[in-house]
């Protein structure tokens, strides 16, 4: 479905990424992890079209990505839930998933995936004409991943949706991406808490100084020994 080939990118002169070829099957959960500064993020900004390559190409089916502009990539079925989760805090929870939704015309269809954001995460409902910066962080991770499910995404580009929460809260926000993918979504996952990634995904690539060291089954990449030693606590 996705597949990058020797992408090489970064920012000014600054080289993050050195070669990366990674793909993503359909229906699969693939965990994209690493350290601080490895290169993920700019994996995901990269397949968004919010960074240029200097080397390498991007496949989304037939369609190559690197040459698209980023609002084509996302009209194309490419979700991008950022880092940080980036929501309109000045807005109503409601406008900013609607604002999910702005490439889109088909209405009858953007009001069923609304009763589904609805259905996947009830607070949202309850506090839909709330501002969203008054949400918690657990609530606000939930709105921005439903703002980037209101595009209707084929793939979904998730950027360390655990970061900041509560052990208990991000628990809750994994689980919601299983049922995510369980309904249809293939995703590919950023995180850094290399445990949870693992217990949910099928695959996962090891990022080391904008560079793919490893790749592997999910099972096999939590059963390895450098990896055990580097990100798991021995």
């Amino acid at each position: 479905m996705l597949r990058l080939e020797g992408v090489t990118a970064g920012y000014g002169e600054t080289k993050c990424l050195k070669g990366v070829s990674l793909e993503v099957r359909e229906g699969e959960i693939v965990a994209l992890l690493g350290a601080n500064g490895a290169g993920k993020t700019t994996t995901l900004m990269a397949i968004s079209g919010l960074v240029r390559l200097w080397e390498g190409s991007i496949g989304f089916g037939p369609r190559p990505l690197h040459r698209m502009k980023p609002e084509d990539v996302a009209a194309c079925g490419i979700g991008h839930v950022p880092e940080g989760r980036r929501i309109f805090a000045r807005l109503s929870v409601l406008e900013n998933l609607r604002l999910g939704a702005f490439c889109r015309r088909d209405r009858t269809a953007v009001a069923d995936d609304l009763r589904m954001i609805w259905e996947l995460f009830p607070l949202l409902r309850q506090r839909q004409h709330q501002l969203a910066g008054t949400l918690s962080g657990g609530e606000q991770q939930m709105l921005a991943i439903g703002r980037g499910l209101m595009g209707r995404p084929t793939i979904l580009l998730l950027d360390e949706p655990s970061l900041g929460l509560a052990p208990k809260t991000a628990q809750l926000v994994l689980k919601t991406i299983q049922r995510i993918n369980t309904a249809g979504t293939t995703i590919l996952l950023v995180e850094q808490n290399v445990p949870m990634a693992l217990s949910i995904a099928s695959r996962g690539y090891i990022l080391e100084a904008g560079v793919v060291v490893m790749s592997d089954s999910a099972q096999a990449l939590a059963a390895n020994p450098h990896v055990k030693a580097a990100y798991l606590g021995g």
